[in-house]
């Protein structure tokens, strides 16, 4: 039997064939795998993008479904705020028509509280009047040669403490003689006939009158000239 030799010739032509062999294998296995690879990435793509579709959906729907809540709710909330609105509106129609009546309250007491201390001045002025009057006349009927005494300058002194006492509270005299008559000051008890005086003119003043404020007290008693 035969034994073929082997020749550096051939083993190096078998061991570039079995290179080229071995290259061939790994090439195709390399091809195999980029195709493996390449399925998978494109099936991994088709997933990604089904579930943005998916996502991009349930996104849409979700947005859709919060538009509508909020829909409900502005609907809601503006017919609250209505409500409200109308309550506020009535309450401050009330506050003001409360203020008002306050205000017309507080008013009127003032003009009720001046008027009874008024009416108070009046009643006792018209008591007190005759006293200073009494005390005029005392004062009036003293001597000239008496009213350096004692006793006299002492009813003097009451008489001007009893005029300036009237005077801080608001009570004056009304100045009539010489004046023109004016009915809502004088009271005319005489008229006399006097060329001194024009006609219509307070000749002389019998008794003392006395206004508070813008009221009359006590009319003056006058006589007036023809």
């Amino acid at each position: 039997m035969m034994t073929e030799e082997k020749t550096p010739e051939f083993e190096e032509k078998n061991g570039i064939d079995t290179a080229c062999g071995t290259d061939s294998d790994e090439d195709t296995e390399a091809a195999e795998e980029i195709k493996t690879e390449t399925a998978e990435t494109e099936a991994a793509e088709e997933d990604a993008a089904a579930e943005d579709e998916s996502g991009t959906a349930d996104d849409a729907e979700s947005d859709a479904g919060e538009g509508r809540i909020k829909g409900r709710f502005g609907r809601k909330e503006k017919k609250e705020l209505a409500k409200k609105e109308a309550e506020l509106a009535e309450l401050k129609d009330k506050y003001m028509r409360t203020l008002a009546e306050y205000e017309n309250f507080r008013k009127r007491t003032e003009k009720e509280k001046a008027d009874i201390y008024s009416y108070a001045v009046r009643d006792v002025m018209e008591k007190m009047l005759p006293v200073l009057d009494n005390l005029e006349r005392g004062v009036a009927a003293v001597p000239e040669e008496s009213k350096d005494d004692p006793f006299a300058l002492g009813m003097e002194k009451i008489l001007r403490q009893f005029e300036k006492s009237l005077d801080d509270i608001g009570v004056k005299p009304i100045d009539a003689a010489g004046k023109e008559f004016d009915p809502k000051l004088h009271n005319a008890v005489m008229h006399v006939d006097d060329e001194a005086f024009g006609a219509n003119i307070v000749a002389e003043e019998l008794m003392k009158g006395y206004t508070y404020k813008d009221t009359v007290v006590r009319h003056s008693m006058v006589k007036v000239a023809n």
